[in-house]
């Protein structure tokens, strides 16, 4: 009697290299949480205090547009979007990366802070550690999709 053999099966067509799927909802979910938070302390702090730190609540107000575009990215799924994500997720490493260089080389220009200042001290470093993991999600879910065809 032959023994029976076992084949690995190549991932489901609908399921390959979806980006909201897994550890993918827990960035929609991050990212999601960090829009409304981003969004509502810039919209607040750009009508009531503006004159006081314009440059912090600006920056405050793009970060919350770049947390939004990835959530909405991330939830559309899709080989485009998969690539919209990952090109913002870099600006926002970028944006991080600058904005929390600029928060502790010249302190001064920010009277108030941002959610990227000192590298998003303030938000347990949640904002440097939500692109890179971005990055890595990304780029892995497109790997995945390539070896499945």
């Amino acid at each position: 009697m032959p023994e029976p053999t076992t084949t690995k099966s190549a991932p489901s067509p609908g399921r390959a290299g979806r980006i909201n799927t897994g550890p993918g909802k827990l960035l929609v979910t991050l990212y999601g949480i960090f829009t409304v938070g981003a969004a509502s302390r810039s919209l607040v702090q750009l009508t009531t205090r503006f004159e006081e730190a314009p440059l912090a609540y600006v920056l405050s107000a793009v970060a919350a547009v770049v947390y939004a575009f990835i959530t909405l990215s991330l939830v559309r799924g899709g080989e485009g979007a998969r690539k919209a994500a990952l090109t913002c997720c870099g600006l926002e490493l970028l944006g991080v990366l600058a904005v929390g260089t600029w928060t502790l080389v010249e302190p001064s220009a920010f009277p108030d802070a941002t959610v990227w200042s000192d590298y998003g001290m303030g938000y347990l470093f949640i904002p440097v550690a939500l692109p890179l993991t971005g990055l890595w999600w990304l780029r892995r879910g497109h790997r995945e999709q390539a070896a499945a065809h």
